[in-house]
């Protein structure tokens, strides 16, 4: 059988491929926002900004030191992060009390100020980020050919996505977050410094959008806007998972991504607005959405 529905195969393998990828992005991007919702009920809305800061540092680590793919995966999410924790010290920590509104609205600054920045030091045309020779090429599935970096993508998003869910919810320091959210005074009678323990957990939430800002480089161009594309559907993706959800980011993430795929091959016109389709059905029957709780 060489087509479906009237679709040649090799077209529908395809957009599943790219929803796949984009679903990667998607999960990883609302992973980071759901563990900085369900652990801080901060609403960061500096997520998108942060993931082309993760971008921009891979690019200038190797144009500028000459710090190679391997090398930025592991330094731009620790400097991204770091930068986190300074925003998290100076400003977003006077807001936990507070409603959800001003830490949305102080985020989004935050978000307009580091893009006008790159904006102002790089310009609006993208910068090229070659993929590593190590993952050039693609692998004959039989039906398709892989490239071997958007399946590097795909594998390694999964990896992180499904290893910070074993951290939050399987482990003491999880149970300690967690306890945090809820009793904070309690989990310091425990010796525990709730204080660090809050800014180092945005700190990893937006380490984890610049890890996604390094990986999305070799595949779309370096700009200041590419955040701005992503974080209103990841915003919708967090939503239809459940706000602060972890599993329920992960596996929105990744399903909302082979969807969007599907649609493009059947129904094109509708790839642009499926997810926030799909986020309204959901609203209406589930308001907490797929895997939150009231």
């Amino acid at each position: 059988m060489d087509d479906i529905f009237g679709i040649p195969l090799p077209l529908l393998f395809a957009q599943l491929l790219l929803g796949l990828i984009n679903g990667a992005f998607y999960a990883l991007l609302s992973l980071g926002l759901a563990v900085i919702f369900g652990l801080l009920n901060i609403i960061n809305f500096a997520h998108g900004a942060q993931f082309m800061m993760g971008a921009f540092v891979a690019w200038m680590l190797l144009d500028w030191i000459g710090i190679g793919y391997w090398g930025a995966l592991i330094l731009a999410p620790l400097l991204v992060g770091a930068v986190g924790v300074v925003i998290e010290r100076l400003m977003i920590n006077k807001l936990y009390k507070l409603d959800h509104l001003y830490g949305l609205l102080l985020t989004f600054g935050v978000a307009l100020v580091i893009e006008g920045l790159f904006r102002n030091w790089f310009g609006s045309s993208g910068l090229p980020y070659r993929i590593p020779s190590a993952l050039q090429g693609s692998t004959d599935l039989g039906f398709m050919f892989l490239p071997n970096y958007r399946g590097w993508v795909v594998v390694v998003s999964l990896v992180v996505c499904i290893a910070t869910w074993l951290v939050i919810e399987k482990t003491k320091l999880g149970a300690y977050l967690r306890a945090a959210t809820e009793r904070a005074e309690l989990v310091q009678a425990f010796g525990v410094n709730v204080p660090r323990m809050v800014t180092l957990t945005y700190g990893a939430g937006v380490a984890l959008a610049a890890f996604a800002g390094v990986l999305a480089a070799p595949i779309y161009s370096v700009n200041p806007n590419m955040g701005a594309n992503f974080i209103i559907t990841v915003f919708a993706v967090v939503v239809i998972g459940g706000m602060g959800s972890i599993m329920g980011s992960v596996v929105t993430g990744f399903g909302l991504g082979i969807i969007e795929g599907l649609t493009r091959v059947f129904y094109p016109e509708g790839s642009a607005t499926v997810i926030f389709v799909v986020m309204v059905l959901v609203l209406l029957t589930r308001p907490t959405g797929l895997f939150g709780r009231a």
